[in-house]
């Protein structure tokens, strides 16, 4: 098999699994969405271990403890996809799948203002309108909700920023995983421990499916990761950035069918005009990419005759 067919398919797995979890984390009931998170980063560190004693690499250890700009960069990077796991575990558990879709719809809009503020991009008209349009979906849904829909704001943003810091930092998924993971294991356990100590910790007292469901929790955050990892040096950027596109869809699909979620008038208006935000933002994106791709062979001499 190509290895660029075998690059998809670890993307769409990847984003597939991602996708899915609507479905995993309502099993993890009647544990609270803090019992749930503190076990999600304890079990991670373990299964990325794991991997790390399976591929025999550990040489990047010596290479990130004599950069200490990349430690405080992953543990910020830590401390930003805490928040992230934790309100997206406590919106699928409170039944807002449907409004945690629409925050990774966003986010790749949210990427682009990084690019603006951040980093002094200049935008194409066309990304403009994109952006323009999800603001305008915002507004439409903030007086659909009655308020900000901040459930999506807030996973918008903090992935977009986890992911601008996670490329500023420079290293590798799953090595990056173990420094997060361990990162945020202290924090982990002291809060596992307290639930342990007043006896309010669901692990082992919900039976024993419950604390291999707990545990699992380490195993589904990492396989997708990986099956991610694999496909980024196998794909093309332009075809990752349309295969993330399967993760809300589930997402949302999970919470209109699965969950029954109302979607009111307003509702799907709001989400249409995302999906249009998003369809400007695709189309301009491949028109790009397929520009460049043409002047770059343009540019290369053609080979010489006899």
């Amino acid at each position: 098999m190509p290895e660029s067919r075998r690059g998809v398919l670890y993307g769409i797995a990847a984003y597939s699994m991602w996708g899915l979890f609507p479905l995993y984390w309502p099993l993890l009931k009647p544990s609270s969405a803090l019992e749930i998170l503190a076990h999600r980063m304890a079990w991670s560190l373990v299964a990325v271990a794991s991997i790390l004693v399976v591929r025999r690499h550990w040489s990047w250890i010596r290479e990130i403890a004599r950069t200490p700009r990349k430690i405080g960069l992953l543990a910020l990077a830590a401390t930003i996809v805490t928040v992230n796991w934790g309100v997206y575990i406590y919106a699928v558990n409170t039944g807002h799948v449907v409004e945690s879709a629409l925050g990774y719809f966003i986010n790749p809009l949210v990427s682009v203002l990084f690019g603006v503020v951040l980093l002094k991009e200049r935008l194409r008209p066309l990304q403009w309108a994109a952006v323009g349009l999800g603001a305008a979906a915002v507004v439409v849904l903030t007086v659909d909700y009655g308020r900000l829909p901040w459930i999506a704001m807030v996973l918008a943003v903090t992935f977009g920023t986890y992911g601008l810091v996670k490329k500023t930092a420079q290293v590798g998924a799953v090595e990056s995983m173990a420094v997060e993971t361990l990162v945020l294991l202290p924090p982990a356990l002291a809060y596992l421990g307290h639930l342990a100590w007043q006896g309010t910790g669901t692990f082992g007292s919900a039976g024993a499916g419950h604390a291999l469901l707990l545990a699992g929790a380490g195993l589904v955050t990492a396989v997708p990761l990986i099956c991610f990892s694999a496909a980024a040096v196998r794909v093309p950027l332009t075809t990752l950035g349309l295969l993330q596109y399967i993760a809300p869809v589930l997402q949302f699909l999970c919470g209109v069918f699965v969950a029954r979620e109302v979607m009111p008038p307003s509702r799907w208006a709001g989400f249409a005009i995302v999906w249009l935000a998003l369809s400007v933002f695709t189309y301009d994106s491949l028109r790009t990419a397929r520009a460049a791709h043409t002047a770059r062979r343009a540019e290369q001499p053609e080979p010489a005759t006899a």
